[in-house]
């Protein structure tokens, strides 16, 4: 199984992304494997983020949603710029947002919310500017098997 998404469900989350976007300059990626290379799924999630080139936004504003969905593991991480300045505490509540509906199997639901509330930062510190901004970063959700 490449993913625990069907082609719909991958679709609602790539549209979460897309919806998060339009307010902001800041990127917003998914990445799902079955498993967890090493055993901490933080220490991967910063692996893919620089696989993924997602340090190359212009403002270091990018946001990685990390999922290894076999070994129900998973990591939240952005780069210099947001990280600077969204409140302290954020990442973690993001984690407990994810943490909860993850829980109770509903990873679709997780993941829309989790981008949803990335976005409303993003959108408070990097507001979207139609003059430069540009989708730096695809959407689609990429995949490790």
């Amino acid at each position: 199984m490449t993913a625990p998404f069907s082609p719909a469900e991958q679709q609602r989350i790539v549209e979460a992304i897309q919806q998060a976007e339009k307010a902001t300059s800041g990127e917003i990626r998914v990445h799902v494997e079955p498993h967890c290379v090493g055993a901490d799924p933080l220490a991967r999630a910063i692996e893919v983020f620089a696989q993924l080139g997602m340090h190359q936004t212009k403002a270091q504003n990018g946001v990685l949603f990390y999922l290894a969905h076999a070994d129900r593991k998973f990591a939240v991480i952005g780069d210099k710029g947001i990280d600077a300045v969204v409140p302290a505490g954020f990442w973690e509540e993001t984690k407990d947002l994810l943490r909860n509906h993850f829980a109770v199997g509903d990873y679709v639901g997780g993941l829309r919310q989790g981008i949803a509330q990335a976005g409303r930062q993003l959108h408070q510190y990097f507001p979207y500017d139609g003059e430069t901004d540009k989708n730096e970063l695809a959407d689609d959700i990429s995949f490790d098997h």
